[in-house]
């Protein structure tokens, strides 16, 4: 188990507050090597702000590039890897215009797109976040630039995983984003039964909340401002020892995407909501096609599908996760996978975010062929989506009661 990221939220301004910044490179450059002491490997720290639609409100795009590459450079100097610059609102339908241009001229900047409001579904917003996701598509022949991006629905403040994080009050803080699918491998490999497996797995879950818990607080002291929490979704890594879809299948599905896969996605988080810790987040299952290896090795089969992982979002994680999806998917194809979660997201009262990668010149079956090493490579997967019509295809908003 590792930590993903220390993620520190926080109003930049805009011009950027020096000042502020410096602060938060303060507490990461003491809270990086104290966790590490603590026998916690730290894979990145991250930088969260306010909206860029709130800090650039004239939503001219040469000034929103000009923040986020000026943001980019001081969080780089200051110890950060990423830095999320928060969701386009759907009050302002012109910020999510501007996204591929962020993204575009970039390369550790994440962003994200409402498409839900306390008060419902926009299908404006919806639409709008598939034509980023198929402007995106197009910014390098790889289809990478939406690894940055994130449709996002019924998403709160605060939560430490990118590219969903964002910030939304005056007072910094910084959370943690856990990498833990190991804990689920190992806790459901060597116990002699189910009980014991889900006991052991609370057990070090709890265990490791205090430890990390411990720490963090020292650290908040130090800086003068709130510890948000962990968030210990269970996040994989591209090996068979820290892969949710292990997992899924060390618990007892034959096969992640066959029946069984949802119960034991079911018995899995609901046995994450049993463990006692600070929470941020999700703190649900993560199950992100391309960064495990088991997952990508299913959906490859052809045994796990993009519905598959919007079933299972409904008793459990994150939503839709780096999934590779042909090149020629169109954004009327996205719109109608991203309604389908929106109103999942707002109905069951829960955050769930789409990161939903079409690869150009790749169609459904083709193997992606990414070189990174947080990658495992799969085959493209099939999109069962077509045009919305009637009522679904027009600008009309509408509220969903949670169930």
């Amino acid at each position: 188990m590792k930590i993903r990221s220390i993620t520190y939220f926080l109003d930049p301004g805009w011009p950027l507050d020096q000042d502020v910044l410096r602060q938060a490179g303060e507490l990461i450059a003491s809270a990086r090597p104290a966790f590490e002491q603590a026998g916690y490997p730290v894979q990145s720290t991250r930088l969260a702000t306010f909206s860029f639609a709130r800090r650039v409100p004239s939503l001219d795009p040469g000034e929103v590039v000009a923040f986020a590459q000026e943001l980019e450079v001081s969080a780089r100097a200051l110890g950060f890897e990423y830095i999320s610059i928060g969701p386009a609102l759907s009050q302002l339908p012109a910020s999510y215009q501007v996204v591929p241009s962020i993204l575009a001229s970039t390369q550790n900047v994440f962003v994200s797109g409402q498409m839900t409001t306390s008060d419902g579904v926009s299908l404006y917003a919806v639409r709008a976040c598939a034509e980023i996701i198929h402007k995106a598509a197009t910014i390098s022949p790889d289809g990478f630039a939406n690894l940055r991006f994130a449709a996002i629905a019924n998403m709160p403040p605060d939560a430490p995983f990118f590219p969903s994080a964002y910030h939304d009050d005056d007072m910094p803080s910084f959370a943690l984003a856990m990498e833990a699918a190991d804990l689920a491998v190992d806790a459901f490999t060597h116990a002699p039964d189910l009980k014991s497996a889900r006991r052991g797995l609370i057990e070090a879950l709890e265990h490791h909340g205090r430890e990390l818990n411990v720490i963090a607080c020292i650290e908040a002291r130090k800086g003068s401002l709130p510890f948000g929490g962990i968030d210990f979704s269970m996040a994989p890594f591209p090996t068979e020892a820290v892969s949710l879809g292990a997992a899924l299948e060390r618990l007892g599905a034959s096969t992640a995407g066959l029946h069984g896969s949802l119960a034991a996605a079911a018995i899995l988080a609901d046995t994450l909501d049993r463990a006692r810790f600070p929470r941020a987040g999700f703190s649900g299952l993560m199950l992100p096609v391309l960064e495990d290896c088991v997952l990508a090795r299913r959906a490859g089969e052809g045994s796990l599908t993009v519905m598959d992982l919007l079933l299972y979002s409904a008793v459990c994680g994150t939503g839709l996760d780096t999934v590779p999806l042909p090149g020629d998917t169109t954004s009327d194809q996205l719109a109608a996978i991203l309604l389908d979660l929106a109103c999942l997201g707002q109905r069951l009262d829960k955050p769930l975010t789409a990161r939903l990668m079409p690869i150009p010149g790749k169609k459904a079956g083709e193997m992606t062929n990414f070189d990174f090493p947080y990658f495992a490579n799969s085959r493209i997967m099939a999109v069962r989506a077509d045009r919305l019509g009637g009522y679904l295809a027009g600008d009309e908003p509408f509220t969903l009661t949670h169930r």
